[in-house]
Order: C-alpha cells, then sequence, then structure tokens
C-alpha cells in the first residue's frame, strides 16, 4: 500500500498564511459595526459590544452609489470590449500561425506588456484632452481597455493554441467559416481562460485609482476607488465609516469572485492538467 507522506512544514506556512490574511480582514469587518467611542473604548480586536449599522448609513448617504454605478459601467465597458476583442485577436493570430503581419502585431501585444501605465499617463491624458474626453466616464474606459488588451491576448492565445487542430480542419471540411468555429468551437472551449482573464482584468479596473485621478475632476465622475480616498480625508477621525465604505467597495469582488470561482480556477489550472 501506498504512503502518502504529509507536508507539514507547507500545511503549516499554509496555515500561516491564512491567519495573516484573515486577521486585517475580520478587524476591517468588525470595527466597520462600532461607534467612534466603541472604536476608541474597546478592544481593537474585540466584537462590537453594540453593533450599529449606521456607518453603512452614514456611507450610503455620501453619495456612495453614485460612485458605485461609475464603477460599474467603467468596469463593465472596458471588460466587455476588452475581452472581445483579445479574444479574437488571439484566434487570428493562432489560426494565423505562418503569416508575419499577424506574427507582428502579436508581438506588439507582447510589448503592451512591459509598458507600464504610469509611464503613459502624460501622453493618454494630452489625447483625452485633445479628443474632449476629459472628466468623462469614457476618458477613463477607453485607455483601461488598451492596457487590458495584451495580457488577455497572451493567455488567450495560449489557451486557444491547445485546441486540438483537428477540430477545427473537421470544422472546416463540414463547410463552417471562421466566425462559425470561433463561436461554436473555440468559444465554449475557452471559457474558463475568458472568465479568468476577465476577472482579473474587472479586478484591476475596478480598484483603479490613478486613471480616474488624473482623467477626471468632478465629483460626479468619481469611481469607488478615488471616493474612497476623498471619503477617507472627509471623515479622517471617523475610522468606522471609513471602513464602513471599504467593505461595500470590497463586497462586489468577493461576491464575483465566489460566482465565478469554479471557472476561474479551472482557467488557472488548465495549463498544469494538459
Amino acid at each position: 500500500m501506498r504512503l502518502i507522506r504529509r507536508n507539514w512544514l507547507g500545511g503549516a506556512a499554509g496555515w500561516l498564511w491564512l491567519l495573516i490574511v484573515m486577521i486585517p480582514l475580520y478587524w476591517i469587518v468588525i470595527t466597520s459595526f462600532k461607534d467612534q467611542a466603541g472604536f476608541f473604548s474597546q478592544n481593537p480586536f474585540a466584537l462590537p459590544a453594540d453593533p450599529t449599522t449606521e456607518n453603512y448609513k452614514l456611507v450610503i448617504e455620501s453619495d456612495f452609489p453614485r460612485y458605485f454605478v461609475n464603477s460599474v459601467i467603467v468596469t463593465a465597458g472596458t471588460i466587455l470590449p476588452a475581452v472581445a476583442i483579445a479574444f479574437m485577436a488571439a484566434y487570428a493570430i493562432v489560426r494565423g500561425a505562418g503569416s508575419r503581419f499577424l506574427a507582428g502585431v502579436n508581438g506588439l501585444f507582447l510589448m503592451g506588456l512591459a509598458i507600464p501605465l504610469q509611464a503613459t499617463i502624460i501622453p493618454v491624458y494630452l489625447l483625452i484632452i485633445k479628443m474632449h474626453l476629459y472628466d468623462s466616464l469614457l476618458a477613463i474606459i477607453l485607455p483601461s481597455i488598451a492596457f487590458s488588451i495584451p495580457l488577455s491576448v497572451l493567455v488567450l492565445t495560449n489557451f486557444i493554441r491547445d485546441v486540438p487542430k483537428e477540430l477545427f480542419e473537421s470544422m472546416r471540411v463540414d463547410g463552417a467559416t471562421e466566425w462559425g468555429m470561433l463561436r461554436t468551437l473555440a468559444l465554449p472551449l475557452t471559457r474558463p481562460a475568458l472568465v479568468t482573464v476577465s476577472i482579473y482584468n474587472g479586478l484591476g479596473v475596478w480598484n483603479g485609482f490613478l486613471l480616474p485621478l488624473i482623467l477626471t475632476q468632478s465629483p460626479e465622475k468619481r469611481t469607488l476607488p478615488l471616493a474612497l480616498w476623498t471619503f477617507q480625508g472627509q471623515f479622517s477621525v471617523n475610522v468606522p465609516a471609513v471602513l464602513a465604505s471599504v467593505v461595500l467597495t470590497t463586497l462586489p469582488i468577493v461576491i464575483l469572485y465566489a460566482l465565478g470561482r469554479r471557472q476561474l480556477l479551472s482557467g488557472l489550472t488548465a495549463g498544469f492538467s494538459r
């Protein structure tokens, strides 16, 4: 009978890391239900003696729904076109493997991975000004799409490349067009990868701070990270209210991960199982 060797050191390190991650989250959640008096008088890690939801009420009444809607619009407006463009580009790169033009396009996408957002913020700002899009949600969406495409193309290209060529050839013999194969063959087989890049890019856009800070000005165009920063300045002493806004900002990401967890793990582990 084969004996299973337990990795006690790895298990202990895993539990230690889980503890390190959970302690700040626990503190944030319980503190958001305390009032200011309880925050200063109680043990920081003690449960609130008199839980209250006034902090959440204060955050919601401070135009939080407007900022939430702005973040949803920016995230959805970025992810949908970025993933669609990246998927079609990855399919063309894989199917046209012998084309020098497509190889050059793939090289440009790979070069995009080496260019940080911070290095291009001034040219992006000038372009947005020239296009008369400053202080609009579209000013955030367009650069976000551009910076989301390179990594998406890289992941989807590797994923589509693993689809057996015989499947494409059999559909070609049956008279299917490239668009038909893209829709009925490549799309279902690459769904885990699509979910993976969507969630990954969605996290980056949802938590994005630099583009909203530089490309918007009016309070009506703020996204959640920028609003959280200004909210913290406005209520610098009310720590429970600030942490309540942190919880509300993080909650949609947690729900999104819970809904796409299986597809996300499938996409991340696909390379190891093939």
